[in-house]
């Protein structure tokens, strides 16, 4: 059984070895943190610069055995209506397990307390099918009218999804319905 917490500073070790090639960095991150390999103190300070210009809180997924999953809620206005997952990441010895899904869970039922929210985006690129996969089986779709951007990673043009989740409303009998 996962639960959440707010990320800690000594989280970023377990969360910098999860991630298992280059590949996987950039799916992850974007680009975003820089180079690979990332230094876990690399990953605490883009944490400490993003303070200073955007509300966001990183949450660690726990179970009875330590850190298992990470994840990045950003504020994308004023309102507070719509927010973002990012940095969605598993133990890379944990995935295949369900644990992405159920994180992702926990944490679209703690934003939907938040009542004026009423929709939850991420991006997912198009050459990672396991992640896409993960975030449609929990009820995200995509964004209508579509949105895709393209970033150049490792030397080639890679298509990324925008995916949403309207949480509008949102009953514990329709969160159920809509992430099984």
């Amino acid at each position: 059984m996962l639960r959440l917490r707010p990320y800690q500073n000594s989280d970023a070790k377990n969360v910098t070895n999860w991630i298992q090639n280059e590949k996987s960095f950039y799916q992850w991150s974007a680009g975003r943190l820089g180079a690979y390999p990332m230094a876990p103190e690399n990953l605490n300070a883009y944490y400490d610069s993003l303070k200073e210009r955007e509300p966001f809180q990183a949450m660690t997924a726990f179970d009875e055995t330590g850190p298992a999953g990470h994840l990045l809620i950003r504020v994308l206005d004023e309102e507070k209506t719509a927010l973002r997952f990012g940095f969605i990441i598993v133990d890379s010895a944990k995935r295949g397990k369900g644990y992405g899904k159920e994180m992702l869970r926990l944490a679209l039922r703690a934003v939907s307390a938040m009542r004026t929210v009423q929709k939850v985006t991420l991006g997912v690129f198009e050459n990672n099918p396991f992640a896409y996969h993960c975030y449609r089986t929990v009820g995200f779709c995509e964004a209508d009218p579509p949105k895709t951007e393209w970033y150049h990673l490792m030397g080639e043009d890679w298509k990324c999804i925008d995916l949403e989740y309207n949480i509008t409303n949102l009953s514990d009998e329709n969160f159920v319905q809509n992430c099984l």
